[in-house]
Formats: structure tokens, C-alpha cells, sequence
């Protein structure tokens, strides 16, 4: 029995596909926990205050908590391997019966949270520890992965591709970026060339990735090639997933989180 995106066999062999990289995820998730040692970045927050000295409006900045990066990395890495587990076991018939609308509520849900704790995590290592900033950065980073989910939720509705929330979500997913860069050039001129070199590894290979996560649902949809399946994109998706969070954390593991 053949479906309009593939066989039985094919979906049989993503519920496979599925497992093997949550179990990927996993255990790497758990050698970050076990290998990475304390290291910090800071969480601020800055008020308006009256100084009495001075009689002027300043502006104070307050350390809230520090924050140990590596369960952070962690996260990222536990949250695709639970989306993972979930995806091949009890949700896998819900998974299924939603590809072959070619649309995967799943992916979209968990990316929305884990890629947007990369984002984060990559702007503190830049020097960003406002709450008040970190907390945008995820959210316009996750506005940007839901229009990835209305791009395949409204496309089922129509004969013809409509491209809107694509453009959108390419319009918010490239703001995390300048804001990135903003604070990694303000350092880099402020303090020079000591701006650790693992840090300009993960600005550039991350930012690669995300860029071919929107590469791979534009040939997705103009059914170029082998994208003409939907699955095909599906299995991209997967293999881009565990590139995109490896090569983050281990870049971090390289740079800051190995035991001295």
C-alpha cells in the first residue's frame, strides 16, 4: 500500500531513523552533563535609578544569577532526544498521518524551543547576558520557527505555493543574527583579538546550518530534485538536526567547557 508521499517501508524506516538519532542526541547530552566542568556567564538585568550624588537619572545593571553553560548544551540535546523518542514511539502514528499532509507539528514545536537555546547560549558567548535581551532573542528566534509550521500548515490549503510566511520567517530569523554580530563586533574592536577562536567557529558554522534548514524547505517546495518527496526534506531536516546542535556543543565543550 503506497501514500502520497511514500510506502509503509519508507515511514517504518523514518520511525527507525528517528530512534537511532535520539539515541545520538542522548548520549551526548549526557557527556556534556558528565565531561563539562562549571563555567559561567553571568544574567543581568539594568533599571533607571536617581543618583544623589550626581542628580541624574543612571542607568543601573544588577547581576541576577550566573549561569552554568553546560547543562545548558545539555538541554538542547536531552529536548531532540526526547522529541525524537516521542516521535518514534507514541506519537509516531500522529507523526505519520501528519507527513502525509506534509506537515510535521513535532519538528516545529521542539525547534522553536531547542534551536532558540542555541541562539541564547551563542549570544552569551558573545557577551549578551541582559534577561530582558535573551528573553527576545528566543522569542523572535522562535516567531521565526512557527512561520516555518504556518509555511506547511497554510500550503496544505492551496493549489498554488504561497511564500509569505517563509519570507517572514527568513526576515526574523536573520534579526538574532545582526544583534549577534553587533555585540561580537563591539568586542572585537573594544578588546581586540582576544576574542577566543572557537567563538568565531560556532558564529560561522551555525550560522551556515541555520541558513540550510530555510535552504532545504525552499527545495522542499520548489520540488527540485530529490525534494520533490517530502519525505527526502524530512530526512534532511533529521540529519541537519544533529549536525547543527553536535557541532554547537562540542565547539562549546572545545572552547569553555572542557575540565582543566
Amino acid at each position: 500500500m503506497t501514500t502520497k508521499t511514500g510506502s509503509e517501508k519508507t515511514y517504518r524506516k523514518l520511525r527507525i531513523y528517528n530512534a537511532v538519532m535520539g539515541f545520538f542526541h542522548l548520549i551526548q547530552a549526557c557527556l556534556m552533563l558528565w565531561l563539562s566542568n562549571d563555567f559561567k556567564l553571568p544574567i543581568t538585568t539594568s533599571y533607571l535609578s536617581f543618583d544623589l550624588a550626581t542628580k541624574a537619572i543612571t542607568t543601573v545593571i544588577k547581576e541576577v544569577a550566573e549561569l552554568r553553560i553546560g547543562p545548558m548544551v545539555a538541554m538542547f540535546l536531552f529536548l531532540s532526544a526526547l522529541a525524537h523518542f516521542l516521535t518514534a514511539t507514541v506519537l509516531f502514528k500522529f507523526y505519520e498521518r501528519n507527513l502525509k499532509k506534509h506537515i510535521n507539528y513535532i519538528r516545529w514545536y521542539e525547534y522553536a524551543i531547542s534551536s532558540s537555546l542555541m541562539i541564547v547560549i551563542i549570544s552569551m558567548l558573545c557577551g549578551m547576558y541582559d534577561l530582558s535581551s535573551l528573553i527576545l532573542m528566543f522569542t523572535v528566534n522562535s516567531a521565526m520557527i512557527l512561520f516555518g509550521l504556518m509555511m506547511e500548515k497554510y500550503n496544505q490549503l492551496t493549489t498554488k505555493i504561497n511564500w509569505t510566511a517563509f519570507v517572514f520567517g527568513c526576515i526574523m530569523g536573520i534579526v538574532p543574527w545582526i544583534v549577534i554580530y553587533l555585540y561580537f563586533a563591539g568586542a572585537v574592536s573594544s578588546v581586540g583579538d582576544v576574542i577566543p577562536k572557537f567563538v568565531y567557529g560556532i558564529l560561522i558554522s551555525i550560522f551556515v546550518f541555520f541558513d540550510i534548514f530555510a535552504l532545504n524547505m525552499f527545495l522542499q517546495y520548489r520540488k527540485v530534485g530529490p525534494w520533490k518527496n517530502y519525505l527526502y526534506g524530512e530526512s534532511i531536516y533529521i540529519l541537519l538536526s544533529l549536525i547543527a546542535k553536535s557541532a554547537l556543543a562540542w565547539q562549546i565543550f572545545s572552547g569553555t567547557l572542557r575540565p582543566m
